[in-house]
């Protein structure tokens, strides 16, 4: 079962090694993230007092390749409400109208890494028949499997508001009560 903490109740301390899931991310650098929100307010207020704490803060890849992504994607739906009136996301991508916004989630990601430090998903060692097998035989994420692992092997906390986490076997810091409960 996981181990699962309520994010505002958690003391940050520097011996914490800390894995901030992309909806976390997202949350803080991403175009949806806004700054009443309560739940942007509460991941902010973790990260600061994980910084202050000196907490270890990680990123991998696949973190920062969904942070990405899902961000040029709000933006699309941002620019692009009408679904039948917009164009295909891969031109949007190489229009002009994308510079600015690839510039902001560069700068994004560039915010991103200076709290936290890379760490490799461990793919070349990950048993991969065994993650195949529970990707065919169960409702999971692929990517989130690969997460759960390298948490896992690496005994890292797992910041997430993400509830398809919940009975993963890892510990988790978060603020959505699905998961707690």
């Amino acid at each position: 079962m996981s181990n699962a903490i309520d994010i505002t109740a958690h003391q940050f301390i520097k011996t914490d090694k800390l894995f901030f899931d992309a909806n976390i991310w997202l949350s803080l650098y991403g175009p949806q993230g806004a700054p009443n929100d309560p739940k942007t307010q509460i991941y902010s207020n973790a990260l600061a007092e994980a910084m202050r704490a000196k907490s270890q803060i990680w990123v991998d890849v696949l973190v920062v390749s969904e942070f990405i992504n899902r961000f040029a994607r709000i933006e699309y739906d941002i620019q692009y409400p009408n679904k039948s009136r917009r164009p295909d996301f891969k031109q949007f991508r190489n229009s002009p109208d994308f510079q600015p916004i690839a510039q902001a989630i560069a700068a994004a990601v560039r915010n991103i890494l200076k709290f936290a430090a890379r760490i490799e998903s461990g793919f070349s060692t990950i048993d991969i028949n065994a993650l195949l097998t529970e990707f065919e035989t169960s409702p999971s994420d692929f990517n989130d499997q690969i997460l759960t692992g390298l948490c896992m092997t690496n005994s890292l906390v797992l910041v997430t508001h993400d509830s398809d986490f919940k009975g993963k076997g890892i510990n988790i810091l978060t603020a959505n009560r699905r998961i707690l409960n």
